[in-house]
This record gives structure tokens, sequence and C-alpha cells, in this order.
């Protein structure tokens, strides 16, 4: 009923479907995106920049850090020079391209994440499949990852936060000691809190340290 030709597409849709999914998980975008938006939250600001702007930048700057990965996926595929037409064409070029997305996974992975969902597989799959899979496959450096870097934004964040969280407890403190409780704290700190942040040219430094995070 399908061609060669009609498989590949079939396959390359399939993929498409996915891509969504792959830049979440396996890209620098859950730590970068979590960590612009604790800033945002400390800032004040629930609104500004809007979800949109800061879900593209993390984007942005998750491509920008995935590049290397990338460019060796695509060398790779470009001279072992595949016709994409049959099962076999893309299983063995998902075998090659596959690998130096693991390397840059587990690089990045808590190596205490990554004994853990080793050592869960043969309670979780059982000891016939656990058996079967590498220690390093796919299906475990995933999780993995992504458990690792959730946890550095958050200790990211955290840091982040302390100085704002600071700005509020002395300008709440101000106001009482000046009689003025009825004023909202956030009226004055907001401010204080932006100054500081374009004074320190924070966007830049943020960008800069969160890119820093994967040399």
């Amino acid at each position: 009923m399908f061609g060669e030709n009609s498989f590949g597409i079939l396959v390359l849709l399939l993929g498409t479907a996915f891509l969504p999914m792959l830049a979440v998980t396996v890209t620098a975008f859950a730590k970068i995106a979590v960590v612009i938006f604790i800033v945002r939250q400390a800032l004040g600001i629930q609104q500004l920049p809007p979800n949109i702007i800061l879900y593209g930048l993390a984007l942005i700057l998750s491509v920008y850090v995935a590049m290397p990965v990338m460019n060796e996926i695509y060398t790779i595929l470009e001279k072992d020079g595949f016709n994409y037409e049959t099962l076999e064409d893309w299983t063995t070029a998902g075998e090659k391209a596959i690998v130096p997305l693991k390397e840059f996974l587990l690089k990045h992975t808590d190596p205490k994440q990554l004994e853990f969902f080793n050592s869960s597989t043969t309670q979780i799959w059982g000891e016939g499949l656990a058996s079967k899979v590498d220690k390093e496959s796919i299906a475990i450096l995933v999780p993995s990852f992504l458990l690792s870097e959730l946890t550095k934004a958050f200790e990211i964040g955290f840091l982040l936060y302390l100085p704002f969280m600071a700005i509020d407890i002395i300008i709440t403190t101000l106001l009482v000691a000046l009689g003025m409780m009825m004023v909202p704290p956030t009226t004055i700190s907001i401010p204080f809190k932006l100054m500081l942040f374009v004074f320190l040219d924070g966007w830049t430094k943020l960008v800069h340290g969160l890119i820093l995070t994967y040399v």
C-alpha cells in the first residue's frame, strides 16, 4: 500500500510530532526556562516580560547551547549518506545520530540521578528487560538528565531569589518603622528591585551565566 518514499515520509512526520517534547527534555530548555521564570517571579512583575518572550528566549538559548551536538549529528548523517527509504536506514541513522546526544546528556547528568535510575530498572521494568538495557541507554539518560536540570535550576533560582527577597524584607521593615503599614510593600520594593536589576545589567549576566553552565 505504501511505497518506500511513503514510509520515509511517515517516519519523518512521526519524528516531527515528537520535536517539541525533545526540545523540552533533552536540551537546556528546562533549566533556562525555570530560572528565567523564577527571576521574573522574584522581581514581582508577573506579566512582564510576557510568557511568549521568555519561552522564545529559552528556546533560542537552548538551540545555541545544543548547536555543537546538532552540528555533529548533521555531519555524521551527511557523511554516511542514508537514503531514508527503509526501516533499516532510519534505524541505522538513529543509532549513529544518538551517540553525540547521549554524550551531551551524560556530561550534564548528575551521577547520583543516573545511579538511581539504573538501580531502579530491575524493580520497575523487571529483571528480563533490565538485563537487556545498557546503563547509558537513552531511556535512562533522559529522565536522569531532566531531573538533574530541574535540580540545578531551582538551586540557581534560589540563589537569585535571595537578594530580591532581602529588598522586600528591608522595605517592609522600613514601612512598619515609619508607621506606613497601609502602604503595600510591593509599591516601593518593585521599583527598587527593577533599578537593581537594570543597574547590574541583570538580563545579560543571567543569560551569560546560564550558558556558561554548559561549558
